[in-house]
């Protein structure tokens, strides 16, 4: 199937902080770690000043949500064929996907401060 193969490639343009773009293929079943380490591996001249020390701080960004590695381009449903545009950030660790969990608490009046023995 190697032709077939290639309309079953999502085309991503990832975009750097600075703005500098580049376009890639992909499969469905690459996961976010996988782009990271790929990009990493094929990093573009054009963006040597963006060049980090280790794919594990790459972090990509889709329609303003963090991706975690383990997501992989099919569980998000992109289109094939079309180009889909991403963020590329460094970034050491991704924010907690609980973190709303402190808000949920405070609105349930229970309170864990304040206890006087």
């Amino acid at each position: 199937f190697p032709n077939n193969a290639f309309s079953l490639q999502i085309n991503l343009r990832l975009i750097l902080v600075s703005g500098k773009t580049k376009e890639f293929l992909f499969s469905p079943n690459d996961s976010a770690a996988d782009i990271a380490k790929h990009v990493y591996d094929n990093w573009p001249m054009d963006w040597e000043e963006e060049q980090v020390s280790s794919p594990n701080i790459l972090r990509l960004i889709y329609q303003g949500r963090f991706l975690h590695g383990n997501v992989t381009l099919g569980a998000l449903k992109l289109p094939f064929g079309k180009t889909t545009v991403m963020h590329l950030v460094a970034r050491e660790t991704l924010p907690e996907p609980n973190s709303q969990g402190q808000r949920n608490r405070e609105k349930t009046g229970e309170s864990n401060c304040c206890v006087i023995l």
